[in-house]
């Protein structure tokens, strides 16, 4: 039995995290940590110290909260030898270099997405990069969400644009209103962030050449989407050292 501590345990994607958790007969929610304490999560405690991972004796915590918060959390579970599974989005280059130095003692999952279908898409997306001239991504996220763009569409746009050098030229020389064009990402590819009320998380990977598009698109219905990916990683953690970035290699992709 695998024992598993939820980070940002109050909020909805944690408390679906609780849910699933204490659904998985393979895994045992023990703790459950947040800023308001004092309520449960599937009958247990919420407690404001992550103090209450290392009393569970937890093998694995899942942390579902911002990055601000990540960044306290991550090097706590490191030193002390817990595996993380992290749902958070946010962190920079030099936020992943520090994660890397100090996950020595136990391992880490860090994934923008983890709904099976929204990894497929971006796989796809990459896949059919180096077969197109020019490409966008439109991302849909509810109106909760506290940074921009998402973190599954700049990792997209990141491997879109590792896979393929050959990008034409944005052809805009003026635009009436700034910003319209939407972001440059990763080699110049334009990122389109909405944020919408009833909206949970949506992608659109638009690719285009000579005659044709090839539009990739993934929608999110449910919370619940996620719950697989997670529970899978909390199952598989123990078994890739150091720091992961994204689901894939847990899918075998």
């Amino acid at each position: 039995m695998i024992r598993v501590g939820v980070v940002g345990a109050a909020g909805r994607m944690g408390a679906t995290v609780c849910a699933a958790v204490a659904a998985e007969s393979a895994l045992e929610l023990v703790a459950a940590v947040d800023t308001t304490g004092d309520v449960t999560a599937q009958g247990v405690t919420i407690s404001r110290e992550l103090k209450a991972l290392a009393d569970a004796k937890v093998d694995v915590a899942v942390d579902f909260t911002v990055a601000a918060a990540a960044r306290v959390t991550l090097p706590w579970l490191a030193l002390h030898g817990v595996h993380a599974v992290v749902g958070t989005t946010g962190f920079t280059d030099s936020d992943i270099a520090a994660f890397k130095q100090e996950f020595s003692r136990s391992n880490c999952l860090i994934a923008p997405n983890f709904a099976i279908g929204a990894v497929l898409m971006m796989r796809f997306a990459e896949v059919a990069a180096p077969f197109f001239d020019t490409a966008e991504i439109i991302e849909i996220h509810h109106d909760a969400k506290a940074d921009s763009p998402s973190g599954t569409a700049v990792s997209t746009a990141n491997r879109m644009a590792a896979a393929s050098n050959t990008w034409a030229n944005d052809p805009t020389t003026h635009e009436a209103i700034p910003g319209a064009r939407g972001a440059k990402g990763p080699a110049d590819i334009r990122i389109h962030a909405v944020r919408m009320r009833g909206a949970v998380a949506n992608q659109e990977v638009v690719l285009g050449t000579q005659g044709q598009t090839l539009t990739i698109r993934h929608d999110t219905i449910d919370r619940n989407s996620f719950m697989p990916g997670v529970v899978m990683a909390c199952k598989k953690i123990a078994e890739h050292p150091g720091v992961t970035l994204g689901l894939d290699s847990f899918l075998g992709i």
